[in-house]
This record gives structure tokens, sequence and C-alpha cells, in this order.
């Protein structure tokens, strides 16, 4: 079988697969199964065009990763062969334990089960399938390599993951403000003791990388539309598992039933491998199916919440710099009760109250390094002449409450 396959990719044209592994691994059901979550949840209910999925960035990442050893080793940095394969190997899968509607999801289908510990998880599973060749992958991954460059091409401050998210979701959103010059970033890359540092002419780069970063929390991940749709299936995913471990009946598809149903922690996963073998049968179309079938369910909030989500009925976002006012709580509160009869306990679904924040760079204990002229390491914050690197370092947060329009009208 012929494996030098070429993808055709929309924002960097041709992608090669570099190796034989690679490719057998590209063609796993379980890697296979990311062509069926999208990358942005429910940002499309915002930006019609974010329709990529979780295949287009893994690969897309780990094209970038290759170029980013390309650059190192064209500056006399010694990467070998086994190196080389495994650092795009630990790119290519760093997003495997992703489950449906990526983020959105992820603490209302497990209890306290993160997807960088199931795509750990997932990447032993494979290394036993594939006779232990992808532990180099799995130290690189998990940071115990001792050369640690590797690891922060993976995941740092200014990885390969965060240069391929921003352009791609960048491109499928169309928010151009959010585009970056990655290529000009990874051609300036170097190795200095061991670290991972930039180039000092690239350090205008750098600023542009991260006001971008910023732009895009604002303009897309956190927008308060995608904030009002996400938090709206959440309480719909919650209510179901609510409901069916009460003893109630809610329609869904097994696998998705099964989790719904039990309360699973990271060490289940372990003493049990047919709970990964249901867990990687599950992706946004069995969400997509039960929320279908929820709108017809007999309790009233389940099938409000889904009946809004299919329609679009989104609710109502008010996004403040301070707390809500919990007049202002009390307020919707009892005109929700008014307005749909719910007993107290389960004003929860209904009225949605949170925090978000957005920090572009945090310079404590993973900063990107400048290397200078002069051949010192400093912060990136400190080799800038102009402020806003520091400036980026601030977290800003809000808080927000969503609750149905009809309670505001």
């Amino acid at each position: 079988m012929n494996k030098k396959k070429i993808f055709n990719d929309p924002v960097y044209g041709f992608i090669t697969v570099p190796s034989e592994l690679l490719f057998d691994i590209i063609d796993h059901p379980y890697f296979q199964r990311l062509r069926r979550i999208k990358q942005l949840g429910l940002t499309e209910m915002v930006y019609p065009g974010a329709l990529h999925t979780r295949f287009h960035h893994a690969l897309g990442a780990m094209h970038l990763m290759n170029t980013a050893l390309q650059t190192l080793k064209s500056k006399n940095n010694e990467i070998s062969d086994k190196e080389f394969e495994a650092s795009l190997i630990a790119i290519l899968l760093h997003d495997i334990g992703h489950g449906p509607f990526s983020h959105a999801l992820e603490t209302a289908i497990f209890k306290e089960v993160h997807h960088e510990h199931l795509s750990l998880h997932i990447m032993h599973m494979l290394n036993e399938e594939f006779g232990g060749r992808l532990s180099l992958a799995i130290d690189i991954f998990t940071d115990k390599y001792e050369r640690r460059f590797f690891h922060q091409l993976v995941s740092s401050q200014l990885d390969v993951d965060r240069l391929d998210y921003l352009n791609r979701d960048s491109f499928y959103t169309g928010v151009y403000e959010g585009k970056i010059g990655a290529d000009r970033i990874i051609k300036m890359l170097d190795v200095a003791n061991d670290k991972l540092v930039v180039e000092e002419k690239a350090i205008y780069s750098i600023e542009n990388f991260l006001v971008s970063r910023r732009l895009m929390y604002w303009q897309v991940y956190l927008h308060k539309t995608v904030i009002s749709a996400e938090n709206m299936v959440l309480r719909a995913v919650q209510r179901a598992r609510q409901l069916l471990q009460q003893g109630i009946d809610v329609p869904a598809s097994t696998c998705l039933k099964y989790f719904l149903a039990t309360d699973l922690t990271m060490q289940d996963f372990v003493k049990d491998p047919g709970i990964l073998e249901r867990f990687v049968s599950l992706d946004d179309h069995d969400i997509w199916s039960g929320i279908k079938q929820w709108a017809s369910h007999e309790d009233p909030i389940l099938s409000y919440l889904s009946k809004c989500i299919l329609n679009r009925k989104l609710f109502k976002v008010i996004i403040s710099n301070k707390p809500v006012d919990e007049e202002m709580m009390l307020g919707i509160s009892e005109l929700i009760q008014e307005r749909f009869k719910v007993a107290d306990e389960d004003i929860k679904y209904l009225m949605i109250a949170g925090k978000i924040s957005n920090n572009a760079y945090q310079s404590e204990g993973q900063s990107i390094d400048v290397l200078t002229k002069a051949g010192y390491i400093v912060d990136a914050a400190d080799a800038s002449d102009l402020p806003n690197i520091q400036a980026l370092s601030n977290k800003v947060e809000k808080y927000y409450v969503c609750y149905p329009r009809e309670v505001a009208n």
C-alpha cells in the first residue's frame, strides 16, 4: 500500500506524511475519530465557516512541527531521525483525547478527566499496539525527555499547537485580525542551553502573535454568543445526566448513555480497557443526535434547552467587568420561576453565571525566550522596546450571566 500520502490543506497547501508509522497512526480509527469532532465546538453559531475539525488541526500542527524541526536542523542543532519522527507523533496525537464539542463538554461527560490525560492514555494504548514505537513521543509529550526543547515545541507559550490553531481558526472564522506570521516565527526559532528561543529580530512577530491571540479569545473563543450556546449545551447534557441517574429514561446512543449514567474517573479508564473503546466511539454526532431526541422529551427543562439549541434561540448574555449584582441575579431567578414554574434547584439550568479570563502571555514559569544579538537569553517582555507584551501579561477577567430571552422581554 502506498503510504506516501499528501493532504491538500486550505491553510498551508500540500502537507506530506513523512513516514509510514505516521501514516499508520493517521489511518488508525482512534485518530480518524477526530474528523467527527469540531475544532471550535459551537462557534459556528456565530461564525458559519468555523466547521473545521480536530483532524484538520492535528495535521496542520504536524506540518508546522516538520517545518520547525527542519529550521532547527538547518541551524546546526543535532536532531536524530528518531527524535524528528517522535516529535511529529507527539504533536499529531496531542489532541486525540478530546471528546465531543472539544472543551465545551469536558466537565459534563466525565468527572475530573482532562483531555490531556485521555490523550496520554490513548498514546500508551497505541504504543502497545505499535510495539513500543511511540515511547519517545510519549516522553516528549510528558516532558520527560532530556532535550526539553522538543516538549516546548509541543506545549509552551510559543508551541506549534498555538501557531496552527490561531492561523486555522482565523482562516475559517474570517477573523483576519487573528492571522499570525507563523512562517516568520518558525524561521526565527533556535535552541540555546537546551531551551527553545527566538532570534531578537523576530520580536515584532512575537508581539503580533500575542496581540492576535488576545483578539481571537475575545472575538472568537470567548464571544458572548459562543458562551451562551456552549453553556446551553453543557446544561442540556448535565440535565440528561441528572435524569438518567434518577432512573428516568433519556434517549441517547449506547456510548453516550453509558457515560451519562456513570460517574467515571481516569482510574476507571486505566482499570477497564472497555471504557476507552466506548470513548473512542463518541463524537459530536452523538450529542446532536441526543439533542434532537431530547427536544421531545417529557422533561420540560431538557426539552426547552434542546429546542432552543436546535433552533438557535440562544440565551441572552450580559457581560460585566465586575461580578454580576446579587439583586439582579435574584430578580432573574424570580422571573424564571414565574415564567417556567421550575423548582429552586433547577434554576441553574436556565440561569447560568460564570467568569471568563483572557491572558495572552504568562511570563512566569514558561516565558517566551529571546536570544539577543549579544548572545543573552531574555524574556520577550523585556526584549521589546514597546509596552505591548508586558501589557498582554495582565490577566483580564469578566463575568457573565445567561438566561432565556423570554425573561428579558
